[in-house]
């Protein structure tokens, strides 16, 4: 009698845990996956506006700025759709954060942690759910550049590559902001804390101008910016603008050392928050 009025009410209400194989982790996170989707699909607004923030900075690009920067012997829309795809995919990155931090206000995460469910599934499901969302969102990018004039030159397979790469790139970066949104473990502040690391990323990078324009100070990090490497490769992948390879290898070293890093990280925040 004493020893169960002396237990924690939070670990009453917790099953008895047992170590989960890789087959039951990756169905929760398949349960954890749908669940997630159909949450998204249950709002139409932020369908649209996940959808008009991109577009938007198409045709700011494209009509504002575009005709006042100088991108050598290659067409400005050319040279920004790749950049900006990229900027697209590490955008939407940041809602996985600020999601998390709303289900963690709402009381929803307690919920999860009741379950005899893998701890890591809310965090894989989360991720992946993203990545659909990802494909939608970067489908409508590709649309919308080929309509206000871009036109890749690539064969078929190089042009799935640069897809793929970004689908990548956005993925890893879903876990960064994991890691933030769980670690401010507040909505607001996921959002402002987010902006303040992804801008400089995006905005000191070749993304939208050639590195070669920007101070010596700031050429150095924009040329060594996982950004800019992504934005390369998926530009030589899309119209044939410089090579390919090494910039492409150079996103995937960045993006596995990120994902060892930031993986735990997450996944730690989370059973701490």
């Amino acid at each position: 009698m004493s020893a169960v009025m002396d237990t924690p009410p939070a670990a009453a209400a917790t099953p008895e845990r047992r170590r989960l194989t890789l087959s039951e982790t990756l169905a929760d996170s398949r349960v954890m996956a749908k669940r997630q989707l159909r949450k998204t699909l249950r709002k139409p607004m932020l369908l649209v506006f996940a959808f008009v923030q991109p577009v938007m900075f198409v045709l700011m690009f494209r009509y504002v700025f575009g005709g006042a920067i100088d991108t050598g012997g290659v067409d400005y829309v050319d040279f920004l759709m790749p950049g900006i795809i990229v900027q697209t995919a590490i955008f939407g990155a940041l809602m996985t954060g600020i999601g998390l931090t709303e289900d963690l206000s709402r009381g929803v995460v307690d919920r999860f942690r009741s379950l005899p469910i893998s701890r890591g599934a809310v965090l894989f499901g989360r991720t992946a759910a993203d990545i659909v969302m990802n494909v939608m969102t970067l489908t409508v990018m590709l649309l919308v550049g080929v309509a206000v004039g871009f036109r890749p030159s690539e064969p078929a397979p190089e042009l799935l590559l640069a897809f793929l790469l970004v689908l990548a790139f956005s993925y890893v970066f879903s876990w960064i902001s994991a890691f933030v949104g769980l670690s401010v473990k507040d909505p607001e502040t996921a959002q402002s804390a987010g902006f303040i690391w992804v801008f400089p990323l995006t905005f000191v990078s070749s993304a939208f101008v050639p590195t070669d324009t920007m101070p010596a100070a700031l050429q150095w990090f924009a040329d060594i910016n996982p950004v800019t490497l992504a934005a390369d490769a998926a530009r030589a992948l899309t119209i044939g603008e410089g090579d390919a390879l090494g910039p492409a290898l150079g996103t995937l070293a960045w993006l596995a050392g990120l994902l060892i890093v930031f993986v735990p990280l997450a996944v730690r925040a989370f059973r701490r928050a």
